[in-house]
């Protein structure tokens, strides 16, 4: 039984490592050789697991070998157009100036049904009104819309607004984060003084901390 604990948590990290070292774009959009290596990843991990029989390094090895060619892949692909398009395909435009592509909606079997549902998700129910629309490599769908269906934008109605800034966490359950707090050029006294004025005598009692370059502060205290 504490084998098989320590084999888990082995993988488990492990192929978190690997995933983490894809990147965050394809964590959220799995191209089709992320999808092929995330497949083979979970098989490789679920057989040492259970196989007690079986060395670790068998399991190891192999996911290893998997994410290093995953990694060289991508370098390969980032520097050569047409290994990209070979591994990861091409956008396609399956509808045009209001009018369907039928040709490259067969190309990549795309069903009318499915692209009205992609549409009505993004609040579009008049193809008329859509310019293109891109089937993604990722599979998601862009749309564009003509410029006299696309909404407002303050500029264009002459009026004048500020740019937002980010709001920073200085604390987090309890927790100061000094390194940010330092990153937007606070310091612990200016800390000291949002809690007192918010009644609050230590960083402790706080949940949430927020603040950002404008000197906007957001606090939601422990319940």
């Amino acid at each position: 039984m504490v084998i098989a604990f320590f084999r888990t948590i082995i993988l488990y990290l492990l192929l978190i490592v690997g995933i983490r070292l894809l990147g965050k774009r394809q964590v959220g959009e799995l191209e089709p050789a992320e999808l092929v290596l995330t497949m083979i990843l979970s098989d490789l991990a679920a057989v040492p697991m259970q196989d007690f029989g079986l060395p670790l390094v068998y399991g190891v090895v192999p996911i290893i070998t998997l994410l290093c060619l995953t990694m060289i892949l991508s370098v390969l692909t980032m520097r050569s157009v047409r290994l990209r398009a070979i591994l990861c395909g091409k956008p396609s435009i399956v509808l045009r100036n209001g009018r369907l592509c039928q040709n490259e909606m067969r190309k990549v079997r795309m069903t009318v049904d499915e692209l009205l549902e992609e549409l009505r998700l993004q609040g579009i129910t008049d193809l008329t009104t859509v310019k293109y629309a891109i089937l993604e490599t990722s599979g998601s769908l862009s749309v564009l819309l003509y410029e006299e269906h696309q909404p407002l934008t303050p500029q264009q109605l002459s009026i004048p607004c500020t740019t937002p800034s980010l709001p920073i966490i200085i604390i987090n359950d309890g927790r100061v984060l000094d390194k940010q707090l330092h990153w937007l050029g606070y310091n612990r006294t200016w800390l000291q003084k949002q809690l007192r004025e918010r009644n609050f005598s230590d960083p402790k009692q706080v949940f949430l901390l927020t603040a950002d370059e404008t000197g906007v502060v957001f606090c939601v205290g422990k319940e």
